[in-house]
């Protein structure tokens, strides 16, 4: 095994970063499409869920659609990164984010008349968000694994990092987008066309990411995976060096062909560990603040344009303390960094919901929502995805991620579209049952999460095959002693 990979001066930095930004491109997008209802969403209730009589409950499930995508492409990432590789996997993601931004923007193409909102048409408008979700789950599980299996270990927490930092980005530039587009114009306006062209613009960062990924490798550990070892060991050679680039690929080979590649073939745990990640990512309520950050502030009182503004003010906070995430992330560790966010985002879920019981509105919520998402941005956001990529061994990895991801959308689905419901019932059980989950978040990372920063994706592996061989030698131990 490799113990360390100390910075080298020979890796190649200038090729690991172009791989790195191009694949992060799908993080951009992840973003982008998520967030774009943002701007769009009171719009979409008012031409497509109000012109109808429809309920609340409708709206939450329109607004959440793209999840459902997510769910489904979260759970066949492994079938695909796996059966066609990763680079294949993200260049249909790109695909079906381009489809869905002309799709979502103009749902009435071929079958229905502008202007005219129905039932069919409402179902055609949630199908292409479906289909952007499906894109979405894909590049949310494909780019951090094919990030970090490009990565060296001593540059992977950052490079993955940079990933969640494109996903706040994306959404810092639709804000901006969507700002542009509504500034200055009447509701009227933006219920007829501004809303179409908040989703069209998605078309564009969409078709760079599918042209680009033309360009990059596929990942050394996938072409070993399916015996293609002259490929990968070019490829880890550029990145890595020759004296580093045969060791890297002896110790891929050996996680490869020693472990069948069953799901639970490494015990339960480190499955388990990668669902709760996942899920405790989501249950703090953080896509909440995303997708309904507009509509949050102008309940405090913020005018259409203000509200807009504020939301667009949230994001580069949110890009700032990603950025803090990156630079801290491979110097801390993961654990200290998640634990840290876990009390940050108690702490303002807790102040929030003791100021929705008092019915105090203004800028005191605000900080508070700045409080809980700055400190989301820099602990949960990234390392979530930098764990999911470290923690699961190479020959199950693909499988895994897609488990871990599928749960991670589940739950962003359940509270997403649970949000409109739970508000009106109460807001202060809504926001205090967030902080719950940040308190619960903390002892889960506290006595369950391990620590793998600067260890090599196949040293990782070492800690749950110790695992699963103490698993397979206890059972004939207790079966001895039941004969007994």
């Amino acid at each position: 095994m490799l113990k360390n990979e100390n910075l080298s001066a020979e890796q190649n930095l200038p090729y690991i970063a172009g791989i790195t930004l191009i694949a992060t491109l799908g993080g951009l997008l992840f973003g982008y499409d998520t967030a774009v209802i943002s701007g769009a969403e009171k719009s979409v209730q008012q031409y497509l869920i109000t012109s109808q009589g429809l309920s609340t409950w409708v709206h939450g499930a329109t607004i959440s659609s793209a999840l459902i995508g997510c769910i489904i492409g979260g759970a066949i990432s492994g079938f695909f990164s796996s059966g066609i590789g990763r680079k294949k996997t993200l260049i249909l993601a790109a695909f079906l984010f381009f489809l869905s931004a002309l799709g979502s923007a103009y749902p009435e193409f071929l079958f229905f008349n502008q202007g005219e909102p129905t039932m069919g048409l409402l179902y055609m408008f949630n199908f292409y968000r479906i289909i952007g979700g499906i894109g979405v789950g894909l590049a949310s599980a494909v780019c951090p694994v094919y990030i970090g299996e490009i990565a060296p270990a001593n540059l992977r927490g950052r490079l993955v990092s940079l990933n969640q930092f494109a996903i706040i980005f994306g959404m810092l530039v639709v804000y901006f987008v969507n700002w542009g587009i509504a500034s200055g114009q009447s509701p009227e306006w933006l219920n007829e066309v501004g809303w179409r062209r908040m989703f069209l613009s998605e078309a564009i960062p969409a078709g760079l990411f599918g042209v680009l990924l033309f360009f990059v490798p596929e990942s050394p550990r996938y072409l070993s995976m399916v015996g293609k070892d002259r490929e990968a060991l070019q490829i880890l050679t550029k990145v890595n060096g020759p004296s580093r680039a045969s060791l890297i690929l002896a110790d891929i080979k050996n996680t490869v062909e020693h472990h069948s590649g069953k799901l639970l073939s490494y015990g339960k745990t480190v499955i388990v560990i990668g669902i709760l990640l996942s899920v405790f990512q989501q249950f703090v309520g953080i896509n909440v603040a995303l997708y309904y950050a507009p509509r949050i502030f102008e309940s405090m009182g913020a005018g259409k344009d203000a509200s807009m503004l504020q939301t667009v003010v949230m994001g580069i906070i949110n890009v700032i303390f990603t950025v803090v995430a990156i630079l801290t992330v491979d110097r801390w560790g993961r654990k200290p960094l998640l634990m840290v966010g876990s009390v940050g985002m108690a702490i303002g879920m807790f102040a929030i919901a003791g100021l929705s019981y008092f019915e105090v509105i203004g800028i005191s919520t605000l900080v508070f929502i700045i409080i809980y998402t700055a400190s989301f941005m820099m602990s949960w956001g990234p390392i979530c995805w930098v764990l999911i990529s470290e923690i699961f061994p190479n020959k199950i990895r693909g499988k895994a991620v897609a488990v871990a991801v599928a749960a991670q959308w589940a739950a962003n689905y359940f509270i997403s579209s649970t949000y409109p419901s739970m508000m009106e019932f109460s807001g202060a059980f809504t926001y205090g049952f967030y902080g719950v989950m940040s308190v619960l978040s903390l002892l889960f990372v506290w006595k369950m999460v391990p620590e793998t920063k600067n260890k090599s994706l196949e040293e990782m592996e070492a800690l749950w095959t110790g695992e699963a061989a103490s698993v397979r030698h206890k059972a004939p131990a207790m079966a001895a002693k039941t004969k007994a």
